[in-house]
Parts: C-alpha cells; structure tokens; sequence
C-alpha cells in the first residue's frame, strides 16, 4: 500500500496522464483523415454496380490491412523529411502512427457511412443518426490502437507505463504500475463505451417512437 501511495504521489500519474493525450490525438487525427478518405467511397459504393465493385474491394482491402505491416511500411519508405508542393514536410512518430489507422478509419467510416445515408434516403432519420455513436465507437478502437506506436518510440500512454515498470525491479512493484495504467486506459474506455450505449439507447427510443407515431 505504500509503494501505490508513493507511486501516485510522483510524476507518474502526470506522466501518464500527457501519454494518453498522445494516444487522444493520434486517434483524432486517425478519424478525421478516416473520414476524408471514407466519404468518396461511400457515393462511390452508392453510384451502381460499375462503381461498387472496384470501391467495395479497395474497403474490403483497408478493413484487412494491418496497422503494423502499414505503419513500418510508411516509417521505412518514406522519408522523415520531404517536399511536397514546394513545402518541406516531415513525419513524426505520431503521425506515422496516425497515418497507419487511416486504412481501418475510411473503412469503418465508408461501411457505416454507407448504413447511414441509405437509412436518411429511407425517411429513417434516427437510422441515420447511429452514425453519431459508431463514430465515438471507432475513436475509442483508434484510441485502444495507437499503443502501436509504443513499437517506435512513441510516447505515448502504453510507452509510459513500460517506461515506468522498467525503472523497479521487483515483479509485485511492475504489476502495481501496470494496474495504475490499465485502471486509467480502463476508465476511459468504458466511459466511451457508455457514452456509445447511451447514444444507441437515445436513438433507438427515438426510432421506436418515430415508428410508433
């Protein structure tokens, strides 16, 4: 009990605190890019056959793409620092991770985007307002998948626990530290998930009424 009063009492819960800010982030911009690439396919899957086909593969093919297999590729292929446009951009860690959530992002956002407008072009407005929750349900899988960049040095809220857990030297001190991480990671996802729940039950209630009336 003392090593935990101790352990929350030093840098450590701040420390973990500004990680999981880094796992917030890389997660926001994972969905907003997500959501720029998503939105062509979905007119794309809803302008007819000759167009479906080709769209639905090139989702099918980001659905499967492994966040790991993409984000080496995009750390070793490109290069840190290049020009674009005649800017001079660079990667960071971060964003090497963020760009490697994309595939999955577009896909999920192209899959229920598609959901939503063929729910609004039904008259059913509550079907398409489910896009709201499947998006907070997708941050919080993005948020759970940017530990990746704990692979390369990212720091973020995973690299901070196991940062944290190497500087003690006995197994009962490293469990307690990864307590402390899991319990904060746990929180945030189930407030998330809640949040997701109640959105669905909201809307469903609304849904049943509509249909009702």
């Amino acid at each position: 009990m003392t090593f935990l009063l101790d352990l929350l009492s030093s840098s450590y819960p701040r420390d973990l605190m500004e990680g999981m800010v880094v796992n917030f982030n890389i997660a926001a911009i994972a969905l907003v890019l997500g959501m720029v690439l998503g939105a062509p396919l979905i007119f794309l899957q809803l302008l007819g056959r000759r167009w479906h086909g080709g769209s639905a593969a090139l989702i099918g093919l980001m659905r499967a793409a492994p966040t790991f297999v993409v984000m080496f590729f995009l750390l070793n292929i490109i290069p840190k620092e290049f020009e674009f446009l005649g800017m001079k951009l660079s990667l960071s860690g971060g964003l090497i991770v963020a760009l490697s959530l994309v595939p999955y992002a577009a896909s999920y956002i192209a899959d229920n985007g598609r959901a939503a407008l063929e729910g609004l072009r039904s008259g059913s407005r509550a079907e398409a307002l489910l896009l709201l929750p499947s998006l907070v349900r997708a941050y919080v899988v993005l948020v759970m998948s940017s530990s990746a960049g704990v692979a390369i040095g990212v720091n973020e809220g995973v690299a901070v626990v196991l940062r944290k857990a190497d500087s003690f030297s006995t197994t009962s001190e490293q469990l307690l530290v990864f307590a402390v991480g899991v319990f904060a990671f746990g929180a945030v996802f189930q407030l998330g998930f809640a949040l997701v729940r109640l959105m669905v039950h909201l809307l469903s209630d609304r849904r049943s009424g509509t249909a009702k009336a």
